[in-house]
């Protein structure tokens, strides 16, 4: 598993940009993880799925709250990864109104959440491969901060959580 001073796996997430900007094309667009992390600070937050009851109802939106702190903070760019496709991505972040603060990054494949070990195998509950929920703090592509949570729970991976270590980094 991925541990503090660990560099994130090159891996390729995918993202849904709703409105054609400078060098962003509608539709899924590949985000080259190593090159999207590059000379910048993120703030990482994993879950186990799109439109799911905790993720919907408290873990998105406390960042979503939180994203001007986390801009004075220091953190240049919020990133909430889910084993879903970028159309599913897409369509939460339109729900939850994430444009401009939260990027949506869809890891379809499961391959960032595999190479980083923090696969959830839900299988059993007819949910497939997830990701643990989970929250970190990187710098140019390193992990300063893990915050990994146990079973279902959201304690330690939320946004409070993040925006102090944040502004303790």
């Amino acid at each position: 598993m991925i541990k503090v001073g660990d560099t994130l796996p090159s891996t390729t997430l995918m993202e849904f940009i709703e409105i054609e900007g400078e060098g962003c094309s509608i539709g899924p667009n590949p985000v080259e993880v190593s090159k999207a992390t590059a000379g910048k600070t993120i703030a990482l937050f994993a879950l186990p799925g799109a439109f799911t009851p905790t993720c919907s109802a408290q873990h998105v939106p406390g960042y979503i709250q939180h994203f001007e702190a986390f801009k004075v903070a220091g953190v240049d760019e919020i990133w909430c990864i889910s084993v879903n496709d970028a159309f599913v991505m897409g369509a939460w972040g339109r729900d939850q109104k994430t444009a401009g603060k939260v990027r949506m990054l869809g890891d379809g494949s499961a391959a960032f959440t595999t190479a980083a070990g923090l696969v959830l195998d839900l299988t059993a509950k007819g949910l497939g491969v997830r990701s643990h929920r989970y929250s970190m703090l990187v710098k140019n592509g390193v992990v300063q901060t893990l915050n990994l949570e146990d079973g279902g729970k959201l304690e330690v991976s939320g946004a409070e959580t993040l925006l102090a270590q944040a502004k303790a980094a």
